[in-house]
């Protein structure tokens, strides 16, 4: 590739057909957004980036152990509980994050050896959450949730910070003629999409080697920033320094 061009969907559509040397009629439209989100879901899959974090606030119920997962999560990063039933302001706690095993079991120690208590009675503060599954991550409410103990007391309000696969190029999740990765990992999805587009055609086996080969070392490089340099700073880590060897006198 000459250089490197940011990318939008105008435009890394026809790049798609152009390197395979296809047209329209073998790479349809349709065809080329499953490859675009195909490989798009690779590049988020493989490397968490800042793009996919997000936050969303929520009041807990009172004498309710469970709440919902934020729509599309694919992981939680936290979930930060604030004394507080009005306002998301000042410092918060955070909660444990722990199985529902451990749940079950810090329940059962609080309730008593006489078993008329249940989880949802042991209530104050909540101080661990537990994930559950079972949902098709739609909505809200079907995409699964957190197990809560102890049971809110009150209406607290909370935060949880979490990672969702963003809206892609002409994806089924919604379509954007720009997203981050045609932005600024541009030759990367450009490879990917490659991978996947000579997969499908079947194409030759050292054509599909080299696009593989030339994703990775760019995810590497790609990784680099996002991983490295976008997680620390000069003030606080100081500036990075490369050891370079030099001749011996």
């Amino acid at each position: 590739m000459s250089g490197v061009k940011k990318y939008d969907y105008s435009t890394l559509t026809p790049a798609i057909r152009d390197y395979p040397e296809v047209s329209s009629d073998v790479l349809t439209t349709t065809v080329v957004d499953g490859i675009i989100m195909a490989a798009e879901f690779r590049i988020y899959q493989e490397l968490p980036m800042d793009s996919q974090r997000f936050v969303q606030e929520g009041t807990f119920a009172a004498d309710d152990n469970t709440i919902d997962s934020p729509v599309g999560a694919l992981f939680l990063r936290g979930v930060e509980v604030f004394n507080s039933t009005s306002a998301t302001t000042g410092n918060g706690t955070w909660l444990e994050k722990k199985d529902q095993t451990y749940l079950s079991e810090y329940t059962d120690r609080l309730t008593g050896p006489e078993g008329d208590l249940t989880a949802q009675d042991v209530t104050g503060f909540p101080k661990y959450y537990a994930m559950f599954g079972g949902a098709d991550n739609t909505t809200d409410t079907s995409s699964g949730g957190m197990y809560i103990a102890p049971t809110p007391d009150a209406n607290y309000k909370f935060r949880i910070y979490y990672n969702k696969m963003p809206n892609g190029l002409g994806s089924a999740t919604g379509f954007n003629n720009n997203t981050y990765l045609s932005t600024y990992f541009p030759q990367g999805l450009l490879y990917a999409c490659l991978v996947e587009a000579f997969g499908y055609l079947k194409g030759p086996m050292d054509m599909l080697t080299y696009y593989e080969n030339r994703y990775k070392n760019a995810l590497q490089q790609f990784a680099g920033m996002q991983l490295g340099r976008r997680r620390r700073d000069d003030y606080t880590d100081g500036t990075v320094r490369i050891q370079v060897k030099s001749p011996s006198p």
